[in-house]
């Protein structure tokens, strides 16, 4: 089993910026594919950006721009950098790991963006 541990969300004017960490423990085998998703109330949750092992990433269209996405391999950790944030962009925050052929997932952290 994985685990893993997120942090860094909270209370952001408009604006402003934030930094989310995901660190991944335990039973680790080959950690391939690590990114973030949020859910908003009332939505599905959606993708927000991903890394490969190699350092591939994708981002949804909403965040291009104003999130980054970053890994420390060594660390298992993943990070996303928020910036210029909206309002929409409130939601809570979910890390994804594939760890060989099984996602996990985090407890998710809830950011709040006020207008």
């Amino acid at each position: 089993q994985v685990q893993l541990v997120e942090s860094g969300g909270g209370l952001v004017q408009a604006g402003g910026s934030l930094r989310l960490s995901c660190a991944a423990s335990g039973s680790i085998f080959s950690i391939s594919a690590m990114g973030w998703y949020r859910q908003a109330p009332g939505k599905q949750r959606e993708l927000v950006a991903s890394m490969t092992r190699e350092g591939s990433t994708v981002y949804a269209d909403s965040v291009k721009g104003r999130f980054t996405i970053a890994r420390d391999n060594a660390k298992n950790t993943v990070y996303l950098q928020m910036n210029s944030l909206k309002p929409e962009d409130t939601a809570v925050y979910y890390c994804n790991v594939v760890d060989g052929y099984r996602g996990y997932w985090g407890q998710g952290t809830r950011v709040t963006v006020a207008s």
